[in-house]
């Protein structure tokens, strides 16, 4: 999927830079030619914790002092822990930075920002969770997210497929806000499937694990992404050339959202 910028080089964020996702997109971007400026916990050029406000301050206050204009905030940055430290991060880390990034943003001639949320986001959530994202309430997101782990049978898992749906929501809910179009900003979101990380590897290297897989999350198309799959979808819509593309959360699932919503999203 080329993004036809290979003459224009551009100034991108990209959050979870150091593995998986986001390593695979910061490749692709340096590859063609452009500056990418890594964010991770180690190992990339600004190292900051998003499940904080202030770092993601401290982020934004680096990145500032590096350059005076981003052309692209890939916030991909996130955690599957199913705890509310998957809040904090994939909700309030990936709003926090695209929201701190947005002066910077607005400087560029093509601004373009990427969220990843994840086909989890089709996945059972807990609405008051969802709600006090979407509302900004960083306590009681946190209680009910405690509550979700303390109540056990896996309902902790609910802290991370509510943080992705929030976020889609999040990306549907801002797309067209002034602060965005009025700046020429394009907001858009991933949402990926199963994809094959070192974290997902062992579990697919047994036939339980595949099985447990394939009922969670099956892949009927051409099975799991990889990363650079799912890459070069964000590398697409951060482009010059999805000026017109907006409020979309595009999902790079192996064919789960079909499978699981068939037309009914229509």
């Amino acid at each position: 999927m080329p993004t036809t910028d290979v003459a224009a080089p551009r100034v991108y964020v990209v959050t979870g830079a150091g593995s998986g996702i986001g390593q695979a997109t910061a490749a692709q971007l340096i590859d063609e030619g452009h500056r990418v400026i890594g964010v991770d916990l180690k190992n990339t050029e600004v190292v900051a914790d998003l499940s904080t406000e202030d770092g993601i301050a401290a982020m934004v206050e680096e990145i500032a002092a590096l350059t005076s204009v981003v052309d692209g905030v890939i916030a991909n940055a996130g955690t599957s822990l199913q705890a509310p430290m998957d809040v904090a991060i994939d909700f309030f880390g990936a709003v926090g930075t695209v929201e701190g990034l947005l002066p910077l943003l607005r400087a560029s001639d093509a601004p373009r920002v990427c969220i990843t949320a994840s086909a989890a986001s089709l996945h059972p959530a807990n609405d008051d969770l969802v709600d006090a994202m979407l509302n900004g309430d960083r306590e009681t997101a946190a209680a009910i997210g405690e509550r979700l782990v303390a109540a056990g049978g896996g309902a902790g898992y609910l802290n991370y497929s509510s943080s992705k749906q929030a976020v889609a929501r999040w990306v549907r809910r801002n797309a067209l806000a002034e602060r965005f179009v009025g700046a020429g900003i394009t907001l858009n979101a991933v949402a990926p499937g199963l994809v094959l990380t070192p974290m997902t590897e062992p579990l697919l290297a047994t036939e339980e694990g595949r099985q447990q897989v394939e009922e969670g999350m099956p892949s009927p198309l051409n099975g799991p992404a990889r990363p650079e799959d799912v890459a070069a979808a964000i590398c697409f819509l951060t482009s010059t050339a999805a000026g017109k593309i907006g409020g979309q959360v595009l999902f790079v699932d192996s064919g789960y959202d079909a499978l699981t919503r068939g037309d009914d999203s229509w």
